[in-house]
């Protein structure tokens, strides 16, 4: 069997598959099918400072090949997780990834300043979340904020650090340099696009929030795109996310330039997805005499 074995900034994962924030809440449900340690990670469900409600429903959409959410980042807070999450999930064998977002500089360098005094192996800056010292603007969308935001949880954060991209930018590239000008050391992309859905019998959206972030099967080509883009110009792992539903869109994922992967919306459907994701691509490397995973990585051949 080939080596899955992948490192993302010293740490070490089983395998590349990472369950993506807001997709696998802190595990517990996804335990009742199997031991967590099928997956290389998992980035928990993202966690501000203190508990949120999240947005008035109807939150979710289905689209074709995707969905739309709004969920408001519904979560029982930075020291819930510490005190009731994070002990559990570090007895389950993988790597535990605490994702965080804010809506001020302080609140992110709070949370970060917590969790580096903890068991979690990783923080992930959930940069698409409004700036509200800024007009609203999110965090992720300009370098100049990207750089900002990172370059101040640098200096409270003493475990590794992932910037998780927007892709609802014009230069997807710029962004990344500035994160990893300023101390990032992986990146993670692509987070949703935004998307509305309407109801043509009551004209108004699907979503009381309006607006939503879609995700799955549709995304996955611009996905693979900007993770190739990302890639090719700077030298700190990708995680690369976006659309990924089989094995194949696993090993095309990596080909583009991810180091490791993080799946999401396909868990919606089918739960045992890490599993069989895996599989395949064990099976992929068998087949074509690839002793590790680590041999995929940014090996596109560009016309």
């Amino acid at each position: 069997m080939a080596d899955l074995k992948v490192n993302i900034a010293g740490v070490e994962f089983n395998n590349p598959i990472i369950a993506a924030s807001g997709t696998f809440g802190f595990g517990r449900e996804y335990s009742e099918f199997y031991p967590l340690s099928v997956m290389g990670g998992i980035s928990c469900k993202g966690i501000t400072l203190k508990e949120r409600l999240g947005n008035p429903a109807p939150r979710i959409a289905e689209t074709p090949s995707g969905i739309l959410n709004a969920v408001g980042l519904q979560n029982p807070g930075v020291e819930h997780f510490i005190n009731e999450d994070l002990g559990w999930l570090k007895q389950q064998g993988t790597v535990v990834i605490a994702n965080i977002a804010g809506n001020t500089y302080e609140e992110y360098c709070s949370m970060a300043e917590k969790l580096s005094d903890t068991d979690v192996d990783m923080i992930e800056l959930n940069i698409s979340c409004p700036n509200v010292k800024s007009g609203g603007v999110q965090f992720g969308t300009s370098c100049e904020s990207v750089g900002a935001i990172t370059k101040a949880v640098r200096k409270y954060c003493k475990k590794p650090l992932i910037i998780k991209l927007s892709p609802n930018v014009t230069d997807i590239v710029s962004i990344a340099k500035a994160a990893e000008a300023e101390g990032a050391d992986a990146l993670s992309l692509i987070n949703t696009l935004t998307g509305m859905r309407i109801d043509i019998n009551t004209r108004r959206p699907i979503i009381k929030n309006n607006t939503g972030g879609l995700s799955g099967a549709a995304v996955f080509p611009v996905a693979v795109r900007m993770v190739y883009q990302t890639a090719q110009a700077v030298k700190i792992p990708v995680i690369g996310m976006g659309g990924i539903s089989d094995w194949k869109d696993a090993v095309e994922m990596m080909i583009a330039g991810a180091s490791a992967l993080q799946i999401g919306t396909v868990l919606f459907k089918d739960p045992y997805a890490p599993i069989k994701i895996t599989e395949g691509m064990n099976r992929f490397l068998d087949e074509n005499g690839i002793a590790s995973v680590t041999e995929l990585t940014k090996t596109i051949k560009v016309w």
